[in-house]
């Protein structure tokens, strides 16, 4: 693969990318219950944290990368626990088709360094596929357990950071 082409492949990579991380802050903002609200905090920083090395491998290579044009995914429509559902079931899906999708593309990728990173990004957004499908069963331990008795008064903040 020459270095153009790996430039404009980790560029694609990055916008698609961006497109979910986008979704999953907005869709966070629209989960009330506090331990998936959590998970999804989680998962928004790890988000962040692989844009920021995709972002580095871009420059790296001489290119640049920008967080518009790659599109905003649509956010479910409903209320309550409904939409809650509705918003983490359609990340499953979007989650398992971009890894499913990407696998594939990245199979002609020789440059070790920049493989090895995105296929570790992959790896770790199949196990956020996990969480997704685990909430989706019902699953309130994702991140851990709390101690008995422990409450969080059954909800979250409307805004991720409080001043």
């Amino acid at each position: 693969m020459r270095p153009s082409e790996l430039l404009a492949l980790l560029q694609d990579f990055y916008r698609e990318r961006y497109a979910l991380y986008d979704r999953h802050v907005r869709g966070a903002q629209a989960i009330a219950d506090y331990e998936f609200n959590n998970t999804y905090q989680y998962l928004i920083s790890r988000e962040e944290t692989h844009l920021q090395w995709v972002r580095k491998a871009i420059e790296d290579l001489g290119g640049t990368v920008s967080d518009e044009g790659g599109g905003r995914l649509s956010v479910p429509e409903g209320k309550g626990t409904e939409r809650e559902r509705a918003i983490i079931g359609d990340d499953a899906r979007q989650q398992g088709a971009f890894v499913d999708r990407w696998r594939a593309k990245l199979a002609g990728v020789t440059h070790a360094r920049h493989g090895n990173l995105l296929h570790f990004v992959l790896g770790e957004m199949q196990e956020h596929k996990r969480f997704f499908d685990l909430a989706l069963e019902g699953r309130d331990d994702l991140l851990g357990r709390r101690m008995p008795g422990a409450s969080t008064g059954d909800g979250v903040l409307p805004v991720r950071w409080v001043e």
